[in-house]
């Protein structure tokens, strides 16, 4: 096996070599006998123990053997201990969801502040087989079906063309001593359930049926590759971008076959899931919209414009109008003129006698209303909005600039009739918008 792991790594994680590398550590025979070919194989390693203390005694005994070997070998050990239980209580989740998280994010923690550049964990090709079925059995599209990957960011798996036979086999033939967690023969756990009562009678059926697997789990990894290729390609054809909203054609989603599958491939990095939901907004009526934990997706006439959801915060800045500095959400330049120029949208002149400084910016609310520019009487900002062929999204982001409880500009769109210049105007301001 030893030759075989240094093969793997020349292959395909040569740069390895010249990196520092924290090998994460539980005592198992798996952990160990990754942290015993890494020295075999001349890596530059450290260790790393989590001590959940779920099991009193023993865990503490896991921490000592861990510590203990690493620095019979040399090589430093770094252990932590954790409490799963608090991290629940402020968290949620399940047991192992709590440690998953404390131990990736103290990795995280060890890698910037000890300039360790990858973590290895020892992830066989049991595991893969296990996580399959596990995804296999909850409902899974095929990237569920792909098994651990190999290199995951700063994670590296290199015993993943591994069985634990193998592994085994190599820890008693170089005489390697291990702890045996306990808790992986009890049977409340589904990953246990699967290794010891499903695993072996597949086993059973035909000799190589982990390595007949593996290549199926090969194809199906290249299958996806296909799939992703492709997806990419028509993203970069159907959203098109516009400044942070995507806009996606609906006459050109419904043209795709199967429709769903595509919804699921197009939507899924959005955190969509609802995918009845997804589907139902290429009928239904202007306005409607699902929401993700991360995004929104809202029908909008012939599109569908997805854009990332934001904590509004209905806050109001100051805008001082001698141009004292202050923190603006977006660009506005302030200055005294002695005459009308050229006026835009993103411009407006205003009589500064009429106005009551600072003025304040802030978001649009329900029941604004304002003047128009060149008309008579006042226009509720929604019907305005209407008027424009606003979408949600945008009105979600327009601004409004304000003397007091009045609308003096909705910027980038229209002023208001009120704070207009006239000839009797004394001193003139132009604020104009910086795109």
């Amino acid at each position: 096996m030893l030759r075989k792991f240094n093969q793997y790594i020349n292959e395909n994680f040569s740069f390895l070599k010249e990196k520092k590398l924290l090998v994460a550590c539980s005592g198992g025979v798996d952990s160990v006998v990754l942290a015993h070919l890494c020295k075999a194989t001349k890596l530059h390693i450290a260790m790393a123990h989590c001590n959940f203390g779920l099991r009193g005694k023993e865990s503490d005994g896991d921490a000592d053997f861990v510590n203990n070997w690493a620095s019979n070998m040399g090589t430093h050990c770094f252990v932590k201990q954790f409490d799963v239980e608090s991290h629940m209580k402020n968290h949620g989740g399940s047991v192992q969801m709590a440690a998953r998280e404390l131990r990736y994010h103290w990795f995280a923690e060890l890698l910037e502040t000890n300039g360790f550049d990858y973590v290895l964990t020892a992830h066989h090709a049991d595991d893969n087989l296990e996580t399959f079925l596990i995804n296999l059995s909850r409902g899974t599209g095929i990237s569920g079906l792909t098994g651990i990957p190999e290199r995951n960011d700063k994670i590296i798996r290199p015993l993943l063309p591994f069985s634990q036979d193998e592994i085994r086999e190599y820890a008693q033939s170089a005489g390697l001593a291990w702890r045996e967690d306990s808790s992986n023969a009890s049977s409340k756990y589904l990953r246990n359930k699967i290794r010891h009562q499903i695993v072996p009678v597949l086993k059973e059926l035909h000799p190589t049926f982990l390595q007949n697997f593996r290549s199926t789990q090969k194809h199906l990894g290249q299958t996806n590759d296909l799939i992703s290729h492709h997806i990419k390609s028509l993203k970069s054809q159907l959203f098109k971008s516009e400044d942070e909203i995507i806009r996606i054609s609906i006459s050109k989603l419904k043209q795709l076959k199967p429709l769903e599958a595509y919804l699921y491939y197009l939507f899924q990095e959005y955190g969509f899931s609802e995918w009845e939901d997804v589907q139902g907004l290429l009928s239904a009526m202007s306005g409607k919209q699902v929401v993700s934990k991360t995004h929104i997706l809202l029908k909008d006439r012939d599109c569908l414009l997805l854009t990332p959801k934001e904590n509004r915060v209905n806050e109001s800045y100051p805008v001082y109008l001698d141009g004292t500095p202050c923190e603006l959400p977006i660009s506005l330049k302030i200055e005294s003129v002695e005459k009308l120029e050229k006026a835009g949208k993103n411009v407006v002149y205003l009589d500064k006698e009429k106005l009551n400084p600072p003025l304040l910016l802030r978001y649009w609310e329900k029941g604004d209303y304002f003047y128009p520019f060149g008309m008579q009487g006042k226009k509720k900002l929604s019907k305005f909005f209407k008027d424009e062929k606003m979408d949600v999204v945008s009105k979600e982001k327009q601004w409004l600039l304000c003397s007091a409880d009045d609308i003096v500009w909705v910027v980038g769109k229209r002023a208001d009739e009120r704070f207009k210049v006239e000839e009797s105007t004394r001193e003139i301001i132009k604020i104009t918008q910086l795109l």
